[in-house]
């Protein structure tokens, strides 16, 4: 399963041979503003309207509001007027509009190869690299398991960049490409059915996936689990015949002065294991592995950017599910550093998979380690779904995620790791308890029992991205339903500040 992604383009004037055409529309002291239309096009399509360009578009439901839509008429090319908020549009409004757009346009009955520029006077390289990421993200569609494969919708984007500054922006618009693509090939994992992912063959699409740039590439399979002593990976793909895997990723550029870890949570498939999830939590499982589909797609983007920065990725990836060799609550597991392990919940499962990684991510010896994973229901409770939770070892690290997230466009929250958190994984038969004794504050217990396999001195960030991962309700700017590649942004935004 694929996705054809949009070629990106930038232009001096609006494409003439464009099929459609996206404008902007808003407020300039209570007064609607047209944005992105020349003089002498606007009056060349008023000619064609009933009424001049801005009052046609009005009357067909144009407002100044973010991300609401009208379309016109052919005059000659269709054309779709977007809200874009305040007069001072900001890169996330930017992206938010974009997508919106590229949305409508994709779901245009019998929308097939379209060619659609965008012109929304983008002459800030910041603006013009937000505007393309919301473009190529809002064209996105899940790729279907059909005999014949789909054509896609859109073909070419092209961003109006005007003459000044043209070699910066369509650098820019390169780079926000790059993104893109790798937000949508973690969205393409994410939404790929459970029975065509699993641990053996994440792994394999994975190493093919950054095959032709040099990142290096390890895939552990349980035989080498077994021989390494990866107790929780070992146990949490236990009740499966698709035995567990750990992936490797190293970028390693001459120079790089920073040593980034990057550790992702890849279930391809939670039932609950024995403690298993009641039928309707179930459907929307596949999207367990989204914090590894997060680090190895922002790996390939950072090494694609040539980003001055050293990268080692794990993702453990395993298939929770139950059967008579299934670990159970009240088993004592050993986990990568030693650490024994009384599990209290085979639901809680990521937490294990995630500790042998993180184990084996400190023996690197990076500078920072970033773990990524939709770990917990409670995060989703204390935040929402569009929200995602922070965690850190200091207050600076977390100032730079969040810094690195505001800059992707992404919401995160910080939130606190306390004594007496700590205090609840305190177990009468093992060194740790997977899962606390209250049931409150189950986001802040799981990143405390991760901080546990973090060696002292490294620094360290937790991403709970358990809401923000998947979308069940209705799209909303450049974020579809499904899976939807939550923090690959905002770790190549913290890559590139590394970088610096």
């Amino acid at each position: 399963m694929s996705t054809n992604i949009p070629a990106l383009k930038t232009a001096k004037s609006i494409d003439r041979d464009a099929d459609v055409v996206v404008v902007g529309l808003t407020s300039v002291g209570g007064t609607p503003t047209l944005v992105g239309v020349p003089a002498d096009l606007e009056k060349a399509w008023s000619k064609q309207l009933p009424s001049p360009l801005l009052e046609v578009a009005i009357a067909l439901g144009a407002r100044s509001e973010l991300g609401t839509l009208a379309t016109l008429p052919p005059v000659p090319q269709k054309l779709v007027v977007v809200g874009l908020g305040d007069v001072d549009v900001t890169p996330s409004a930017l992206r938010h509009a974009c997508g919106a757009a590229l949305r409508k346009i994709s779901d245009t009955k019998d929308a097939e190869n379209l060619n659609v520029t965008i012109s929304l006077e983008l002459h800030d390289p910041e603006l013009a690299r937000a505007a393309a990421e919301g473009a190529v993200l809002g064209a996105y569609r899940i790729p279907c398991v059909t005999q014949k494969p789909k054509k896609s919708s859109v073909a070419t984007i092209t961003l109006v960049t005007g003459r000044a500054q043209r070699a910066q922006l369509k650098e820019s618009v390169e780079e926000a490409g790059v993104i893109a693509a790798a937000v949508v090939k973690a969205r393409d994992w994410i939404n790929t059915p459970p029975n065509l992912l699993y641990p053996e063959t994440f792994a394999e699409s994975a190493k093919a996936h950054v095959s032709d740039l040099k990142i290096g590439t390890e895939i552990l399979d349980e035989k080498a689990l077994a021989k390494g002593g990866y107790g929780g990976i070992l146990a949490v793909g236990s009740g499966s015949s698709r035995s567990p895997r750990l992936l490797r990723l190293t970028w390693a550029p001459r120079g790089a002065k920073f040593h980034l870890a990057l550790v992702g949570k890849g279930i391809t498939f939670d039932s609950g294991g024995l403690d298993i999830k009641p039928a309707g939590q179930m459907a929307s499982m596949t999207c367990d592995m989204s914090g590894a589909a997060a680090v190895i797609a922002a790996t390939r983007a950072i090494a694609a950017l040539g980003l001055s920065v050293k990268v080692t990725a794990y993702a453990a990836m395993a298939e929770n599910l139950p059967s008579g060799t299934a670990y159970r609550s009240g088993d004592v597991l050993t986990m990568f550093d030693g650490t024994t392990v009384e599990n209290v919940n085979t639901d809680a499962e990521g937490r294990l998979v995630m500790a042998d990684a993180l184990g084996r991510a400190g023996t690197d010896s990076p500078n920072l380690i970033v773990d990524v994973a939709t770990l917990t229901g409670a995060c989703m409770v204390a935040l929402g779904k569009r929200t995602a939770g922070l965690m850190a070892s200091d207050d600076a690290t977390a100032d730079r995620l969040l810094d690195a997230a505001e800059v992707a466009g992404e919401g995160f929250w910080h939130l606190p790791l306390t004594d007496d958190i700590r205090e609840g994984l305190k177990s009468d038969v093992a060194d740790l308890r997977s899962g606390g004794k209250s049931r409150y504050g189950g986001a802040l217990t799981a990143a405390a029992f991760l901080q546990h396999f973090i060696p002292e001195g490294i620094s360290w960030a937790h991403l709970d991205i358990a809401g923000p991962a998947w979308n069940d309700e209705s799209p909303y700017g450049c974020t579809p339903l499904g899976g939807t590649g939550a923090a690959v942004r905002t770790l190549v935004a913290l890559a590139t500040q590394l970088a610096s």
